[in-house]
């Protein structure tokens, strides 16, 4: 691959949106608050140099062993200065720290949460609650760091159910906070702000509708309103549009420019992610990451494309959807590849990706090349999930969007759905538009540089087209007045959990494709198709660092710079169990109620011990585990890849012993995450069991579609990208016959 000489490319800057007020919080409160944020990311000093009760005092040798680890792992001329910058950091110094922490908890974090950390702010801000809470009279962040770290680390197994919340909420927010505003930690990890491979090239320029400003609602007349410009509702515009008929596509986030990819990991997160990044089930065990940007998921996965496994859908048909086992879907899986160039020729696996396959072979698992969507070319970049510059990955923006804009489709951003419209036409409910509020680009978004244009718009249709991701997809039907108790329900995530394993060379593993393997020996672990799949995940370093456990500040801080020898793993787990959304009762935001049973949470154990034998394999001196009561595994100095005994070795199976013993694992233990979710209005044969029939029509109305991930009969077992595309091309194929023929034209109308 060609490198790129990273000084010669600077991404455009995305300037964040306004943040909400973080008055929902006192002086004191904040006070407190980053009197934590200070032990769990401590400033790391020795006695003679500490100047602060926020910094963290270590012997002389704990310190300048830790100094000589780091200047080794970073070399170069400056690498001792570096190291000590690192290890003094002080996040609450850190403006960027602050208002990071700031818009995460007053804009991601929903009422019920929020109050619950105030609620422990406010005790550890009062004396009495301070004696309660920690046992002393003196208010916290008047408390030495070795105390407060002790002290947080203690409600982590607290016997209060409230401060385990607040413990696992708390040291997210800070985590992640730290990795994605943190000075120092790129320079440690060698970490470019831009991929070291491929070339930045221009993207399909778009044209969005503007509405002048006004008092009145806009009213838009178009044949198809298509809800959501992710992989499902792109194909149906593409499909609808070509057959001529007048689509418009509304998408509640805005689009980007390929010059401002890939974002740093602040503008991101915030930009192209749902709720900034992660949306925690109720009981915090587990973290859903959902794109929410122009193109959808498809702007942010990481080009995995696979299609759907012949015994999954089996599985769908026997449900009473036959289509599933037909040469009608095989066609469809076909075309949408085919669109996108999807290929396994062009692969080029990264260090990461290597470890996975060739550990695999060398236990003699089963375990195969994943296909990429980038158009039967090459692509080694991991920074995609920020947003791919060089154009070769081939998601949604660069295929089925700009075919449907050459097709005529028109396109609205920053049009939020309110719900769907509904006519009575002969005793029936007909779906005729939907209602909602566009805001135009304003001066945050640094294109107009205007301020903002706000209007409510009802755009009037023949047929509604619902394509808004399976967590948002069933709360617009809700609010759009639609009745059937299986909308929102059988919500599936394929719940991940991680694993680090760390080598004595360096991996820099966030150089390559990110998911280029998959192992799938473990995918049938019941007989009944429920099991789980090994892969790599993206590592861009506030993806993988924050999800790992914090015991404490430095040994925190040494962990975060091992990345740079480190490749991961992840247990995607087609679980058998299901969740649900629904919408938080204050403010209508999306809620997810689900915890992994403890069924599909035993095959997760199965395939952390598997993950660890192939990091064992591979000659990974630790393999590090996101469940915090799992010890990492630490390889014996005198162990090799090459000793007989192989994953027979006393040390690894003293450990895997130890981890069986604490299956199923407890939920509340670990964090688990998602970055498929699937099944919210599911597909099926009668109106009991789910919320669309066969063609993706919801069940009891007329001109009402879905056709995004939620209609999956259940889990898909595999990335669910393809599979959604090909149940998105046959419905809008089959909807654009009931339409009618070819139209004349392909112009919106504004009344």
């Amino acid at each position: 691959m060609p490198t790129l000489d990273v000084s010669a490319y600077t991404p455009q800057e995305v300037p964040l949106p306004p943040a909400k007020p973080a008055n929902f919080f006192t002086e004191l409160q904040w006070k407190t608050f980053f009197a934590l944020a200070d032990a769990v990311v401590p400033a790391i000093h020795t006695k003679a140099t500490s100047k602060s009760s926020n910094d963290r005092v270590v012997s002389d040798a704990e310190y300048n062993s830790a100094v000589v680890s780091l200047a080794t792992l970073i070399s170069g001329p400056d690498a001792n200065s570096i190291a000590t910058r690192y290890l003094q950091e002080n996040v609450s110094s850190n403006p960027v720290f602050r208002s990071t922490a700031e818009r995460i908890l007053s804009d991601h974090v929903h009422d019920e949460g929020r109050n619950g950390v105030g609620l422990i702010l406010s005790a550890l801000g009062s004396r009495a609650g301070s004696l309660v809470l920690t046992g002393s009279t003196t208010l916290i962040h008047d408390q030495p760091i070795e105390f407060r770290e002790r002290i947080f680390r203690g409600w982590d197994t607290s016997r209060l159910p409230p401060l385990r919340a607040v413990y696992r909420g708390l040291s997210a927010i800070i985590k992640k906070s730290w990795v994605m505003t943190s000075p120092t930690i790129g320079p440690v990890l060698g970490f470019p702000r831009v991929p070291v491979h491929g070339k930045p090239t221009a993207g399909f320029d778009y044209e969005f509708v503007q509405l002048p400003p006004g008092d009145q609602p806009e009213i838009i007349e178009t044949d198809v309103v298509i809800i959501g410009s992710g992989c499902g509702g792109s194909v149906a515009a593409k499909n609808l549009a070509e057959a001529g008929h007048r689509v418009l596509v509304v998408e509640k986030s805005y689009s980007y420019p390929s010059n401002a990819f890939p974002m740093s990991p602040n503008e991101g997160f915030v930009n192209m992610f749902e709720n900034g990044g992660a949306i925690f089930s109720d009981d915090s065990s587990m973290a859903v990451l959902a794109g929410s940007t122009w193109g959808g998921g498809g702007t942010v996965n990481w080009s995995a494309s696979l299609q759907t496994q012949g015994y999954v859908r089996q599985q769908w048909a026997d449900t009473g959807l036959p289509f599933f086992t037909s040469w009608d879907f095989q066609r469809s899986l076909d075309r949408v590849c085919d669109r996108m160039g999807v290929n396994s020729d062009k692969v080029e696996h990264n260090a990461q990706n290597n470890v996975i396959l060739n550990g695999a072979r060398k236990l003699g698992y089963s375990a195969n090349t994943v296909p990429q969507n980038t158009g039967h070319g090459e692509h080694y970049c991991g920074y995609c999930t920020l947003g791919c510059s060089s154009g070769a990955k081939k998601g949604p923006t660069q295929t089925f969007l700009a075919d449907a804009a050459s097709a005529g489709a028109k396109f609205m951003e920053g049009f939020q759905a309110d719900k769907v419209i509904f006519t009575k036409v002969k005793g029936k409910q007909v779906a005729s538009g939907v209602k909602g509020t566009w805001r135009s680009r304003d001066s945050y978004l640094g294109l107009t540089g205007a301020g903002v244009v706000e209007r409510k718009v009802i755009i009037k249709a023949k047929k509604v087209v619902v394509s808004a991701g399976t967590l948002q997809s069933p709360l617009l039907l809700m609010r759009s007045g639609v009745k059937n108790s299986q909308i929102g329900r059988n919500l599936h995530l394929h719940p991940v959990m991680g694993g680090g394993a760390v080598f004595d060379e360096e991996t820099r593993p966030w150089e390559g494709s990110a998911l280029t393997t998959v192992v799938n020996e473990f995918e049938n672990l019941d007989g009944q198709g429920h099991g789980v799949k090994i892969e790599a995940v993206s590592m861009v370093p506030s993806v993988f660092i924050p999800v790992f456990p914090w015991r404490n500040g430095l040994e925190y801080k040494l962990w975060a710079a091992n990345m740079r020898r480190t490749t991961s793993f992840i247990t995607l787990t087609k679980e058998r169990d299901p969740g649900r959304v629904y919408p938080d009762p204050v403010d209508g935001r999306c809620r997810i109620d689900y915890t992994i049973s403890a069924f599909d949470r035993k095959h997760i154990v199965e395939a952390i011990i598997a993950s660890a034998k192939i990091a064992y394999i591979s000659g990974a001196k630790e393999f590090h585990t996101t469940y915090r009561d799992v010890p990492p595994f630490i390889r014996p100095q005198a162990s090799t890849p090459e000793s007989p005994e192989g994953t027979n070795d006393a040390a690894l199976q003293s450990w895997i012993a130890e981890v069986r013993r604490k299956s199923p694992l407890n939920p509340e233990r670990g964090l688990f995450a998602s970055a498929h979710q699937m099944g919210t209005c599911r597909m099926s044969k009668s109106p009991k069991s789910g919320v669309v029939d066969p063609n993706c029509q919801v069940w009891g109305l007329e001109g009402l579609y879905v056709v995004d991930a939620s209609v999956f009969p259940s889990a898909s077992g595999v990335n669910p990208m393809v599979t959604n595309m090909a149940i998105a091309d046959w419905a809008s194929r089959n909807l654009a016959r009931v339409m009618g023929g070819h139209k004349e034209g392909n112009v919106m109308a504004r009344l």
